[in-house]
């Protein structure tokens, strides 16, 4: 069932073309549910600082305000002229009162952002670019509700750009990961698709990646 907002508008914000929301590191007591606009999440790592995420409309940012009160993990810039639901812990206790069915809704939206940033983030902390393209698949594997768990083969319908977005490098570094995984047929490219020949393959390289950075 789709989750009707329109009596939350009291609590709608906009932000402009390259607003920043919320600094990393800064003390942070709200969060935001997107209703239109893009939103870039940046973060310092190291030296450099990288976009981790960008958000679209129907997800969640600074969702740890709420939950733990937690300061800002990350940088939050619009990328368009961005309308919000904007949540505090006051404003989001007397929702929980006044209408559970909604705010149970949108605690449901929490758990799975938390959940997707945390898995966004554990394919940029792997140091090998391909064992990062390769646990892109994984991630997006896992989201797979139809896909038949006995078959190695899957399909993506993704593009290179979205990949490498999502592996946090270049359309062209990517572009030269993903021919070098063509080359040794493990996947193939199509411009709507790609086709990965053995998932499990992946999680194997990907896991002993991950095995020898700990050591």
């Amino acid at each position: 069932m789709a989750l009707d907002l329109s009596m939350l508008n009291r609590f709608a914000v906009t932000f402009q073309k390259n607003d920043i929301m919320f600094c990393e590191h800064e003390p942070g007591d709200t969060c935001y549910l997107i209703q239109t606009g893009r939103i870039q999440i940046v973060k310092i790592m190291g030296d450099i600082e990288k976009i981790i995420d960008i958000l679209y409309p129907g997800e969640i940012l600074g969702e740890m305000a709420i939950l733990e009160e937690a300061p800002r993990s990350a940088t939050a810039i619009a990328l368009d002229k961005v309308t919000a639901l904007e949540f505090n812990r006051e404003n989001f206790d007397v929702l929980m009162q006044g209408n559970p069915q909604i705010a149970f809704k949108l605690l449901k939206l929490f758990t799975k952002r938390i959940y997707d940033q945390k898995r966004r983030f554990m394919i940029l902390t792997l140091d090998d670019v391909q064992a990062r393209v390769a646990d892109v698949f994984l991630m997006l594997a896992e989201t797979q509700t139809n896909a038949d768990p006995n078959k190695d083969e899957r399909t993506f319908n993704t593009t290179i750009d979205d990949i490498a977005h999502w592996a946090g490098m270049t359309t062209d570094n990517c572009r030269q990961v993903l021919n070098h995984f063509a080359s040794q047929r493990r996947i193939e490219i199509y411009p709507d698709k790609i086709v990965v020949k053995n998932i499990n393959d992946f999680a194997r390289f990907v896991s002993s990646k991950r095995k020898s950075k700990v050591e």
